[in-house]
C-alpha cells in the first residue's frame, strides 16, 4: 500500500464530522504536507470529504446516488452564503424538507418533524420550538440568536444558520438547488453500469492463460494489470497470433497504454471515446488503479435506458424546447414553436448561442427518432443566423440529407410563420452508436 492509499484509508475511518487538516494529517501519518493534501483533495472528490467555507474540511458520509436529491446542511450555508451559529456538529445531516415560518407558533408545530428545516426570522420562540422538535433553523434577514438557543442547538446537534437574504429569496435558493440536484441525478456515471466482478490478467501472464481466461470467464477482452493493480493494457484472443505458443509472455501481444475512464465519467462521455476510437472494452481506474471495466453493450444499454426515464428535473434542453411541437414529415421532423424570454440577448432578439442550442438540440432528436438508437454528434455547422424577435412564432425543419450504416447528416432551417423566410441555418453530422 502506498503512502497516499493510507492516508485516504486513515480519512475513511474518521468519525463523520471530525475536522481535518493539511497540518493535523501530515503530524499523525508522518509524511509531508504536500502528500497529505493531495490526499485530502482525492478523498474529497470520492465524496466522503468536503470542504465548506467559514467551517473547514470535514469528515462526511457519503452520499449515494440514490438520495442525492437531498442536501445537507452544510450545502444549505454555501448555498444562502450563510454561517453556521450552532450546532455544528450537525451540519453534515440530510435536509428531507424546509419549512417556512410565516405562521404562529400553536400551528408551526405540526409541520415540524425530524430532518426538516426551518426558515424563519428573529422569532425567538419558533427556533427553540424547531430544535426541540429535532428540526434545524435557518434565520433570515441577517439576525442572530441569542446563546440560550445555541447551547440548545450544541445540545441536539441541530445546525443553527443564518443568512442575509428574505425569507422568500432563501426558500428560492434552496428549492433551485434541488432541483439542480435532481437533473444530476439523472445524469448516469460509469461507476452505475461497470462490471466490478474482473478476469484480469497480470505482466507475468503467457497466451495460455490469457486463452485459458477468455474461456472460462466468457470475457472476450482481458485488461492486464501490473503488480501494483494499474493498468498496462488489453487483449483479445484476435490480438493474439494463432501460431503464438502457449508460453509466450501476453505483454507481447497486448494493446499497450489502453484509454481508460473514471468512475465519476459520464456514461455519454465514454459512449463517445468509444464510439470514436472504435473501443468494445475500457478499463475504469480510481486512484490510477483499476476498479471495474464498461462494454459497448452495457454503455447503449444505459443510454436507453436513461432515454426512456422521465425527467425530474428541467434542462436547457427542455426550456428551449418548451411549447414546441413536433411531426414527422417525408424527409425528417418538423418543430412548431415560438421564441421565448429565455432566449434573449441583451438587446432582445434570439441570442445566438440560444438559437444553436435549439437547432442541435432538434437535430439530435431527429437522429436518434430516425435511427431508433444513439448519436454521438460528430460535427455542429452554423451557415447564418437571422435577429428573430420574442415571441415570434417559428417553424424548424430538420430533413436528412445523407444516412448511411455508420453515419447521418441532418440540415436543420428555422423558419419564420410571419413571412415564411429562413431564418437560420445549420448543417449536423452525427456517428451512429451500435451494439
Amino acid at each position: 500500500m502506498t503512502k497516499h492509499e493510507g492516508i485516504i484509508r486513515y480519512i475513511y475511518k474518521l468519525e463523520v464530522g471530525t475536522k481535518i487538516s493539511v497540518r493535523s494529517v501530515a503530524t499523525s501519518l508522518k509524511v509531508s504536507d504536500g502528500t497529505a493534501y493531495r490526499a485530502i483533495k482525492d478523498a474529497e472528490s470520492m465524496g466522503f470529504v468536503s470542504t465548506v467555507p467559514r467551517i473547514g474540511t470535514v469528515r462526511i458520509e457519503k452520499v449515494e446516488k440514490k438520495n442525492i436529491e437531498t442536501l445537507t446542511y452544510a450545502e444549505v450555508v454555501n448555498i444562502v452564503d450563510g454561517s453556521a451559529l450552532g450546532g455544528k456538529d450537525g451540519l453534515y445531516k440530510t435536509l428531507n424538507k424546509f419549512v417556512i415560518g410565516a405562521m404562529t407558533v400553536d400551528e408551526m408545530k405540526k409541520y415540524l418533524s425530524e430532518g426538516s428545516l426551518l426558515i424563519v426570522g428573529n422569532r425567538e420562540e419558533a427556533q427553540k420550538l424547531a430544535i426541540e422538535n429535532e428540526c434545524a433553523v435557518l434565520i433570515t434577514g441577517g439576525f442572530n440568536c441569542s446563546e440560550e438557543i445555541k447551547a440548545l442547538a450544541n445540545k441536539k446537534k441541530l445546525p443553527i444558520m443564518s443568512c442575509s437574504y428574505d425569507t422568500f429569496t432563501t426558500a428560492t435558493m434552496i428549492n433551485r438547488a434541488i432541483s439542480e440536484n435532481l437533473i444530476k441525478k439523472d445524469i448516469i456515471l460509469v461507476e452505475d453500469i461497470m462490471e466490478t466482478n474482473l478476469a484480469v490478467l497480470n505482466a507475468n501472464s503467457t497466451v495460455g492463460d490469457a486463452r485459458e481466461l477468455v474461456q472460462s470467464s466468457k470475457h472476450g477482452k482481458l485488461p492486464v494489470i501490473d503488480e501494483n493493480n494499474k493498468v498496462i493494457g488489453l487483449v483479445t484472443l484476435k490480438d493474439i497470433a494463432a501460431d503464438a505458443f502457449d508460453d509466450e509472455s501476453i505483454t507481447n501481444y497486448m494493446i499497450k497504454n489502453p484509454v481508460t475512464v473514471g468512475a465519476k465519467t459520464s456514461v455519454a462521455y465514454a459512449a463517445h471515446i468509444m464510439a470514436w476510437e472504435g473501443i468494445e472494452l475500457i478499463p475504469v481506474i480510481e486512484s490510477k488503479q483499476l476498479v471495474g471495466v464498461i462494454s459497448r453493450q452495457d454503455v447503449i444499454k444505459a443510454l436507453q435506458f436513461a432515454n426512456n426515464q422521465p425527467q425530474v428535473g428541467e434542462t436547457m434542453d427542455d426550456i428551449l424546447l418548451r411549447g414546441f411541437k413536433h411531426t414527422n414529415t417525408n424527409s425528417g421532423i418538423k418543430f412548431t414553436g415560438k421564441i421565448i424570454p429565455e432566449m434573449l440577448n441583451p438587446i432582445g432578439t434570439a441570442s445566438w448561442s440560444a438559437l444553436s442550442m435549439l437547432m442541435q438540440t432538434c437535430g439530435t432528436l431527429a437522429l436518434n427518432q430516425k435511427n431508433h438508437t444513439n448519436v454521438a454528434i460528430d460535427s455542429f455547422s452554423i451557415i447564418f443566423v437571422k435577429p428573430i424577435q420574442v415571441d415570434s412564432k417559428v417553424t424548424i425543419n430538420a430533413d436528412f440529407i445523407d444516412t448511411s450504416r455508420g453515419f447521418s447528416k441532418v440540415e436543420i432551417v428555422i423558419y419564420s410563420e410571419k413571412d415564411q423566410e429562413p431564418v437560420a441555418k445549420a448543417l449536423l453530422s452525427g456517428k451512429i452508436l451500435r451494439k
